[in-house]
């Protein structure tokens, strides 16, 4: 019998997966499926492909199924579809692992009541990426769950970049900057010696991750060194619902002039604000780019705008930028966005190559160009696979009355 790992990002209405072999060590060629369960709460759509692309399944579950209704169909599917493996582990992405947490960790009780402490810093994530792991603990009990942390890769800033001008009492119960989408930027800089080369993979790195959730983050030798998002992940970058970064006056206002609840202002800085909110038409940057509306082009235009002044300060925090690389959803799949941020960085060096940009290759800056341009997929669950992966082979896992570490299927 061969041995998996499946890996689980779950979200308030979907949970996406993926499944890799145990055997080697994780690659993108070597998946043996990956899909998502979409319309969690309402009619689930099920769906997988394997590593050609080709749909494995495609259907519906019962409407209203749970988290774990999606999580119990899949997992009869898995043992279904692929009966020669046991699964040994699954990983898990999880959003705020807080100061604790600067690496993996297999998930105890203790581990589980620490993460639910964090979930007023992460209300749109960290109540779903638990719910997962819960559901998975009573379908699966026996089975190694390891916690991935989208804060972990920025452990390595400096004190003075996490600090807040705040009392220190506030400090020393956890109010700092943490930073977020560590993950993918953990991948973005495990695989830049492959792509940049080995000596330009150590340099000054800027990281664009432009996706619903943005941010940029500064690497230097591999190690993050700064980034946009802070104490939640509200703020830096305009997303596609959320506000980025805002004046603490304007929250002030808000609950003194408009007499808004902590309640109306979550929902209006996480679900009302950001392209959303600007355009007042759709948080999608495909749609908000094909439109000729005003307030479609005035958020866009901000969105581009704020990048171009964080950029300067990741560059700031870098003493200067040797590469700048796009990754995520609009990252990776939107040329307009990124033609118009290289356009504004010209003055940090970037020299774009309008017809690279626009076939999304890999280098989109000219061979001349002093800062040089990339587009480089990231792939979260790549990494998290490859964490699992590595606390089996150090024996960091329980075992089971076989000798083998996870559990039989049933």
């Amino acid at each position: 019998m061969s041995h998996a790992i499946l890996v689980l990002n779950a979200g308030s209405s979907s949970i996406k997966f993926s499944l890799f072999p145990a055997h080697e060590s994780p690659s993108r060629q070597g998946i043996m499926c990956e899909g998502e369960c979409e319309g969690i709460g309402h009619r689930v759509h099920f769906r997988a492909k394997d590593r050609a692309g080709a749909s494995l399944v495609d259907t519906y579950l019962a409407e209203g199924a749970s988290h774990e209704d999606a999580l119990a169909a899949l997992l009869r599917w898995l043992e279904t579809r692929f009966q020669g493996d046991q699964l040994v582990a699954a990983g898990h992405r999880v959003v705020h692992g807080g100061s604790l947490y600067t690496a993996p960790v297999l998930i105890d009780a203790s581990v589980m009541a620490g993460l639910r402490g964090l979930i007023p810093l992460a209300p749109l994530h960290q109540p779903h990426n638990l719910a997962a792991i819960d559901a998975l603990s009573k379908l699966h009990p026996a089975l190694p769950q390891i916690a991935c942390f989208d804060t972990a890769f920025h452990h390595t800033q400096s004190e003075v970049t996490t600090e807040f001008a705040l009392p220190r009492r506030l400090a020393a119960e956890g109010v700092r900057r943490y930073g977020f989408h560590g993950l993918s930027y953990e991948y973005i800089a495990s695989v830049l010696p492959d792509i940049l080369g080995p000596g330009a993979a150590d340099g000054r790195v800027v990281v664009a991750h432009l996706g619903s959730g943005a941010s940029l983050c500064a690497i230097r030798s591999r190690k993050s060194v700064a980034t946009t998002m802070g104490f939640t992940a509200l703020d830096g970058l305009v997303m596609s619902r959320r506000c980025g970064n805002l004046d603490p006056g304007v929250v002030l206002y808000l609950m003194q002039a408009k007499g808004m609840t902590v309640t109306e202002l979550s929902n209006l800085l996480y679900n009302e604000s950001g392209l959303f909110g600007v355009s007042g038409i759709s948080d999608d940057m495909q749609t908000l780019l094909a439109s000729d509306d005003p307030s479609a082009k005035q958020a866009v235009a901000l969105f581009v705008y704020r990048i171009g002044r964080e950029l300067g300060s990741m560059a700031a925090a870098l003493s200067g930028i040797d590469a700048l690389v796009f990754t995520a959803g609009i990252g990776e799949h939107a040329a307009e966005i990124r033609g118009r941020v290289c356009t504004d960085a010209a003055w940090l060096g970037v020299d774009l190559d309008q017809r690279a940009n626009s076939a999304s290759s890999a280098m989109i800056s000219r061979s001349g160009s002093r800062t040089s341009a990339w587009v480089i997929p990231t792939d979260e669950d790549l990494m998290i696979a490859l964490h699992a992966w590595t606390m089996l082979n150090a024996g960091g896992l329980p075992l089971d009355s076989h000798g083998n570490h996870g559990s039989r299927k049933r």
